[in-house]
């Protein structure tokens, strides 16, 4: 059975199956993070419970704590987390991003000190690869290059080339027949890069293909755009994965350039915050005027939290900083994406997309620009808070 089987296109948009040693998945697909083996607030079977397939774990946090060794003598990630369905890491490269005050990069690796205790840590292409084939992922990410969205041609263009020297490096240590090893795009906002690093990558041949480098600053426009220049570039037979993208408007824009996969922290990340997503938007159930909703946080949901509780309980939990609000809240934000992703799914195949991203943008009003990227900016920020 191939890795990826393409069952139906709608426009650009796409319908598939990524089948794994531990189950199919369903695209487009949103894969919740689970950066050190646990998304935030919920067990594995919130997520068997909400609909989840795929999950992705960091590579990079797992290495410094518990230790790949014991993530492997548990039986890797599936058996570490419990988890049986399928699973993604991601190689460092995105905190060789992030974790700028904590890294530099030379030709042959990105040297980290450590967010824990100060000790220093080598991440070479080699190793990377090496820490994932313990891990045991079924989809697994090359060490790649991640510059911010303000960096001139020069530097992401320096990026580019370490890139791919880096994924040749990658293709030759990875050695487990059962993990699917995919390829980055990287090139910032610049399309002739773009153009050169999927030109690169497609030539070598990759399973599957991630866009990288988007989500960290920039517009939405230019995001957008830079989708819609690089999807085409990949082969059709193939899974488009964007980094690190998220936000329900992204979903379905990015749904509608060609994309098959994402992951991101925002719906977890602001669940903790108090901030639910509902068919109109977002709303802040912190606020007064929820105190005395009685009704679920959205009619018709079919969340556990929105089957169970009311509006003015999860309310309660987060005025009484109770630990159970962020299970609450969290389970509620991933069922609303991953509801979204199904809903999407299903207008494909029925030939219906365009209406489906007509409504949705009808009634759904996301966060201004400015505030969303104020947002992002300051969660980028913690990164280097420590």
């Amino acid at each position: 059975m191939p890795f990826f089987t393409l069952t139906d296109t709608d426009g650009d948009a796409r319908a598939g199956r990524l089948h794994t040693p531990h189950g199919d998945a369903p695209t487009p697909a949103f894969m919740p993070v689970a950066t050190q083996g646990s998304v935030k607030a919920l067990d594995s079977a919130d997520l068997q419970n909400i609909g989840a397939t795929i999950v992705l774990a960091n590579t990079y946090h797992l290495y410094l704590r518990p230790g790949v060794d014991i993530v492997d003598d548990l039986g890797g990630l599936h058996g570490f987390m419990r988890w049986d369905g399928a699973t993604l890491t991601d190689s460092g490269g995105f905190q060789g991003f992030s974790l700028e005050h904590l890294r530099r990069i030379t030709e042959d690796a990105i040297i980290f000190k450590s967010h824990i205790d100060g000790s220093e840590h080598t991440f070479s292409p080699e190793a990377a690869i090496q820490h994932q084939q313990r891990l045991g992922a079924d989809i697994i990410m090359p060490l790649d290059i991640c510059a911010s969205a303000d960096s001139d041609e020069d530097t992401v263009a320096v990026a580019v080339d370490k890139t791919n020297r880096w994924l040749l490096r990658c293709v030759e240590t990875h050695a487990r027949a059962d993990q699917r090893l995919f390829g980055i795009v990287q090139g910032g906002l610049f399309p002739e890069l773009r153009r050169k690093s999927a030109q690169f990558i497609t030539g070598v041949g990759f399973p599957g293909y991630s866009i990288g480098g988007l989500s960290v600053g920039e517009s939405k426009r230019a995001m957008y755009d830079t989708v819609s220049l690089t999807a085409p570039m990949l082969p059709t037979d193939a899974p488009r994965y964007l980094m690190g993208v998220g936000s329900p408007e992204d979903l379905v824009e990015c749904v509608a350039r060609g994309i098959d996969m994402f992951d991101c922290v925002l719906p977890t990340r602001i669940a903790r915050n108090g901030s639910l997503f509902v068919k109109t938007g977002r709303l802040n159930i912190t606020a007064a005027r929820c105190k005395r909703q009685y009704a679920p946080i959205e009619e018709g949901c079919d969340c556990y939290t929105c089957r169970t509780f009311s509006a003015a309980y999860v309310h309660h939990l987060f005025r009484a900083k109770e630990l159970l609000a962020y299970r609450l809240a969290t389970i509620h934000n991933l069922r609303f994406i991953l509801r979204l992703m199904e809903e999407m799914r299903a207008a494909i195949i029925a030939g219906e997309f365009a209406d489906y991203r007509r409504e949705f943008h009808s009634r759904f009003v996301p966060p201004d620009e400015r505030t969303r990227r104020d947002q992002k900016q300051k969660w980028l920020a913690s990164f280097n808070r420590g």
